[in-house]
């Protein structure tokens, strides 16, 4: 099985390197046009992750979607499902998720069944995540889907052993999300406690709106800063945002 996406993580995160990621929600993308902007704007500010997938999808924009990206981008693309059918053999990876927050069984395994046997025969990268729903101070579209009851933001310990139990399980990345459109971001606290709690790569995403925001993820723990709903509404905040975390990696070396 190929792993040269998750070596990179694992090594970037182990040199203490800072990464901001754009997450791409097909549903979201208006036009083609749109979403060649946005890769050219990734482009140009040195994005170091791009990740792809939704709630539900339903535009049947899918495909073309990622066709677009892989055509007029080099930055890795990982796709990031919200349901089995989100698959793509163009992807550098999927970062397959299993969530270890809530006790739903079709999310913790039962999906993952039915999607094994097109992954295998994609031949992409399969990277295993403990995927982490935290409240973010509203319902969002992840917390309805998954028919799941989040982290409550103030329980660290919570979030801290869940992701302990995820990693002894053999999941190789953590991903802690409030959700899109999350009210608040994810405490500093708790990404501190998690990561200190965990050996391998962390994402944090949902509620991150601004550059303090970002960095206040970073500095805290999180190895890849994951910014979606915030550069939809405006996509010029991608340069700012890369700034802003990649200036972590300036300091630190």
């Amino acid at each position: 099985m190929k792993q040269g996406v998750l070596n990179n993580l694992i090594q970037q995160a182990n040199s203490g390197i800072k990464q901001l990621a754009v997450l791409i929600d097909p549903d979201s993308v208006d036009t083609e046009e749109g979403l060649l902007n946005t890769c050219n704007l990734c482009e140009q500010a040195g994005v170091d992750l791009l990740l792809v997938g939704g709630s539900l999808i339903t535009n049947g924009f899918w495909d073309r979607c990622i066709d677009l990206i892989k055509t007029h981008t080099k930055i890795p693309l990982l796709l990031f499902p919200g349901n089995v059918m989100q698959t793509h053999k163009k992807a550098d990876a999927i970062l397959f998720l299993s969530m270890i927050s809530g006790r739903n069984p079709d999310l913790l395994i039962g999906k993952h069944v039915l999607a094994a046997p097109v992954l295998k025969k994609s031949g992409i990268e399969v990277i295993p995540t403990g995927y982490m729903i935290v409240d973010g101070g509203n319902i969002t579209s992840v917390m309805y889907m998954s028919n799941t009851t989040p982290i409550p933001s103030d329980k660290n310990n919570i979030a801290a052993c869940t992701a302990m139990a995820g990693e002894m399980l053999g999941l190789k990345v953590m991903y802690m999300d409030a959700g899109s459109g999350a009210r608040n971001p994810i405490s500093t606290a708790m990404i501190h406690e998690v990561k200190n709690s965990i050996s391998g790569p962390l994402f944090v995403g949902g509620g991150i709106k601004t550059p303090e925001n970002a960095v206040a993820a970073a500095l805290a723990g999180a190895d890849i800063v994951v910014v979606g709903n915030a550069i939809e509404k405006n996509p010029d905040l991608i340069s700012t945002l890369v700034k802003a975390v990649h200036s972590l990696n300036v300091l630190s070396s």
